[in-house]
């Protein structure tokens, strides 16, 4: 295979995929992992790919986020109630992980200004805690994601590895009963993903409209979630089997 038909090979592969490994790519077009890390480089550089650790995401699928305005008005009054329930959930002098999901947003609004130190990849998360005098912000740094305001990416995931967290508080995409928790892009999943590694315990803040969805990129399995916070018109079957699996899970009212 000539160099031109690898790389065109590797992009028509990660836009079917959505996201790829460096590893898989290697086997497939039959040359080391080091010759296909200087591929995606390249490949990235021409605007055709996105690098992400350990592999590629497709331009497109990076892409599909829903920008934080439009998703700031959707079920806004669950994720309210939602995030105002999460606040009870923290105490004086807690180091807390907020994602960037609007949920997340609404408990940085709602947040009373008490000692906590609040780790965040969210612009807007942390421009919502900048004017409370006694919350210690950190912002993980990265590669700025647009639409959702957000930041990603290997030094995002990297700054991380310094922190532990007591709690880690982040929706998602879908939450499916078998296979756990999804995201949009290989990109939001893996920095999810770590923010949960470094929290004792973690919280899924997900509304109703959000269970039996899932979407492309796996972030957790229900083995990693120790608490769920919904809303009451989430299934009593669906809270049920979650449940069932061991994970504490907290309805609100459906008034």
């Amino acid at each position: 295979m000539l160099v031109a038909e690898r790389w065109q090979r590797i992009v028509q592969v990660v836009n079917e995929r959505g996201s790829i490994r460096v590893t898989e790519l290697s086997e497939l077009c039959q040359v080391t992992e080091e010759t296909i890390r200087r591929d995606l480089d390249r490949l990235e550089s021409e605007g055709k790919l996105m690098r992400s650790h350990g592999g590629a995401v497709s331009v497109k699928e990076a892409q599909t986020e829903v920008p934080f305005m439009e998703r700031e008005t959707a079920q806004s009054d669950f994720k309210n109630s939602i995030a105002k329930e999460a606040i009870t959930h923290i105490r004086e002098h807690d180091r807390i992980i907020l994602d960037a999901s609007t949920t997340a947003w609404y408990m940085a609004r709602w947040i009373p200004d008490m000692p906590l130190t609040i780790i965040t990849n969210s612009m807007k998360v942390a421009l919502e805690l900048s004017t409370k005098e006694k919350i210690q912000v950190i912002s993980t740094g990265g590669l700025l994601s647009p639409k959702s305001l957000s930041y990603v990416g290997p030094l995002a995931e990297r700054s991380l590895d310094m922190y532990h967290v007591h709690k880690c508080f982040l929706s998602c995409k879908g939450v499916h009963i078998q296979r756990g928790i999804s995201e949009s892009n290989e990109l939001q999943a893996l920095i999810k993903s770590k923010m949960i590694s470094i929290a004792d315990e973690t919280y899924l803040l997900a509304d109703h409209s959000k269970f039996g969805m899932q979407s492309l990129t796996q972030v957790a399995g229900w083995s990693e979630i120790k608490h769920v916070i919904t809303d009451g018109q989430t299934s009593r079957e669906d809270v049920n089997r979650i449940r069932d699996i061991g994970v504490n899970v907290l309805q609100l009212d459906k008034g």
